[in-house]
């Protein structure tokens, strides 16, 4: 591949477009490096991939068929048992070894995602951020969620009772392309604090950065059965590790995820599900314009909108709305393409041709009905195959796609209320519920709006990563956004299974010898009525 080095170019009509360096995805995904990445990887197929960013080709990888999974499955059983019996804090220092690993090699990842998503360096290293929050978090606090707990028993100091936190077995993992080394990672550290083996399939497209993970963990001291990762295509390889697994985790579409849930409950096991979004930002009157207007530019248009999280509806008082629109749309209309390997670009590609073909959609169908395009609204093939301007439409109507579906892509449509109660109504007018964000400059008010959204997180005076990034709380969706959360005590404990372990000393929970039925209900009739007064519980 033709090495090229190409300076800044701002286009007389569309967003500029930033430098694009002289290294390519050539220069990154080398035979020797898919070499060593796949060399685990059970495949008896071949898959090609390309990079979004050039369209050129990229990798030819290991392809796996059922019984390819089926036998992944068996190598992590096997590994599975002696994990779960090594100690919990033996455990997570491999998650705290790994976080280092990662921080030190960061360049190596970042080149992948880029080369894989097509997103810029800076949101690439967003990837970073999350996963190193993950790995520091349940690397510190796996062993206090995973300790015994003592529990009133049913007759007080003679019943004594202990929860006990037993690891599933084999989770198995299905990761979209929009953020593998996050969202693997996010879902599979905790899984492994919790002593489980995981079957993981990314996305094809996206499967070298997930392998790059898997060697640094295998690095970190992590037993090399106890994550498998299978390749090939979702109806066949998906499906393939619902029917093995003891717990299902998966990101992606709602209506595949509803799919992956009906799969799982054919078997009864659980399911965690991070599914779609019609994400909303709401700008109240007294909010700081300048502020939020670079807060809702990170909201819509980071990785190019193909994040879950990602803003697609702006609510905005209208007496501010043309003041705030005025600094949202310049800041907009500077955001700068690019397709290199470095910092520098604002907006990066998406993800493919199915992605490019739902974005422009969903744009020439709105203005075809009416919609005005305030900031961007066209494809950028002079940047690389997959660009599209980041979009701001106006004049969205119930009757357009855009509306009501998620486009993910960069494209935000704007509406104006008049007052709280019509913002919070228009807001939660979707069978979506995974994040919102509210600005204001009084955050007490703001805080109370956001308690009154129907979404799994909101941000007040940010878009995003406050609550994502929170890894000590709960992170999901509410609604047709998803099932189950990941992140804090949640995200660990739906690995385990709860079980109680209670010993009864001294009388037995039943008549003593020589008491008749009548004498023994009588008297439990007797210490229920004294617990009620000593107000145990």
């Amino acid at each position: 591949m033709e090495k090229r080095v190409t300076m800044a170019v701002v286009s007389t009509d569309g967003n500029p477009v930033a430098p694009t360096g002289p290294r390519t995805a050539a220069d990154v995904v080398t035979p020797a490096l898919i070499a060593r990445l796949t060399r685990d990887v059970i495949g008896t197929g071949r898959a090609s991939t390309r990079t979004p960013l050039t369209g050129e080709p990229l990798a030819e990888l290991p392809e796996s068929s059922p019984a390819d999974v089926t036998a992944a499955f068996r190598r992590a059983r096997d590994a599975q048992e002696a994990w779960a019996a090594t100690p919990v804090a033996r455990r997570a220092e491999v998650l705290l070894r790994f976080h280092d690993l990662v921080l030190d090699a960061q360049d190596e990842v970042l080149d992948l995602i880029q080369v894989e998503t097509g997103k810029t360096r800076l949101h690439a290293h967003e990837e970073i951020q999350g996963a190193l929050g993950t790995a520091r978090h349940y690397g510190r606090r796996a062993a206090a969620y995973l300790k015994p707990r003592r529990h009133r028993g049913v007759v007080p100091m003679l019943t004594r009772v202990v929860e006990l936190r037993r690891a599933k077995g084999v989770v198995g993992q299905i990761v979209p392309w929009n953020y593998p080394l996050a969202l693997a990672v996010g879902d599979a550290l905790p899984a492994f604090a919790a002593g489980n083996a995981v079957v993981t399939k990314p996305d094809t497209q996206t499967a070298l950065t997930v392998l790059w993970a898997r060697e640094r963990l295998v690095e970190a001291g992590l037993p090399e059965g106890v994550w498998q990762i299978v390749l090939g295509d979702g109806p066949v390889v998906g499906g393939a590790v619902i029917a093995h697994a003891d717990h299902v985790t998966f990101t992606g579409s709602t209506a595949t995820g509803r799919l992956v849930a009906k799969q799982a409950a054919d078997r009864l096991v659980g399911v965690s599900l991070e599914l779609g979004g019609k994400n909303a930002l709401l700008v109240l009157e007294d909010a700081d314009l300048d502020r939020a207007a670079e807060g809702a530019v990170r909201a819509c248009f980071t990785s190019a909108g193909q994040l879950c999280e990602s803003v697609e509806r702006l609510y905005v008082h209208e007496s501010v709305a043309d003041a705030f629109l005025d600094r949202f749309l310049a800041r907009t209309k500077a955001l700068s393409l690019g397709s290199g390997l470095g910092y520098g670009a604002h907006i990066g590609s998406l993800a493919g041709p199915r992605q490019l073909e739902a974005v422009t959609r969903h744009v020439d169908e709105a203005v075809a009905k009416g919609a005005t395009v305030l900031a961007g609204g066209h494809h950028r093939p002079d940047v690389g195959p997959y660009f599209y301007e980041p979009t701001v439409l106006d004049g969205v109507q119930p009757s357009m796609a855009v509306y009501g579906e998620e486009t993910f892509g960069p494209v935000v449509s704007v509406y104006r209320f008049a007052d709280e109660g019509e913002a919070l109504a228009l807001a939660n007018a979707t069978s979506y519920g995974l994040n919102s964000s509210v600005w204001g400059r009084d955050t007490r008010r703001a805080g109370i709006l956001a308690g009154r959204l129907r979404t799994g997180s909101v941000n007040v005076n940010e878009a995003y990563a406050a609550a994502y990034g929170s890894v000590q709380a709960p992170h999901g969706g509410m609604g047709d956004s998803g099932l189950g959360r990941r992140n804090g005590a949640e995200g660990i404990l739906r690995y385990t299974e709860a079980q109680t372990v209670a010993t009864q000393r001294l009388i037995p929970l039943g008549p003593s010898r020589g008491m008749d039925d009548a004498s023994y209900a009588a008297l439990m009739s007797r210490v229920l009525g004294a617990m009620k007064t000593f107000r145990l519980r």
